[in-house]
């Protein structure tokens, strides 16, 4: 079972077998801490949606740096989905919000998507807790 939810977390992640060079990482965090100061400052006045409670978990780049693969999750987790279809409706608002706020070369263009990892984690420790609790039912028979 464990393989599995590995397996299909792979597949799932695009970038898993690929290491991001020193600048897309750098790149990226940055581009991770504006966003994140922009949603909480709500500069980027998205209708019909509180960017407050929206949480920026990671930012991945391209290795041209053109385009940036955002991760969110809104406070909660819920109503996940709709939330990145808002903030993708609306991103040339984000973009251009953001582009005020940092001085580079290009500015990389936006595509968000849902973090489905603290889902993936929980998967993860649900499998643990129950394989601890049966190592512990096969001590008490034997």
């Amino acid at each position: 079972m464990l393989k599995k939810l590995g397996d299909q977390f792979n597949m799932d992640n695009q970038y898993s077998q690929k290491s991001f060079s020193q600048r897309q990482l750098r790149v990226g965090e940055l581009v991770k801490q504006n966003l994140g100061e922009l949603f909480l400052r709500d500069e980027a006045k998205i209708p019909s949606i509180n960017s407050k409670l929206v949480t920026v978990t990671e930012v991945r780049m391209t290795p041209d740096l053109k385009t940036a693969r955002v991760y969110v999750i809104p406070l909660g987790g819920i109503g996940t989905k709709e939330t990145v279809k808002i903030l993708t409706e609306y991103s040339h608002i984000v973009r251009k919000a953001l582009s005020k706020r940092l001085d580079i070369k290009f500015l990389p263009k936006l595509t968000f998507v849902e973090d489905n990892s603290f889902e993936y984690a929980e998967k993860i420790e649900k499998i643990i807790r129950e394989n601890r609790d049966n190592d512990k039912e096969k001590k008490r028979y034997n």
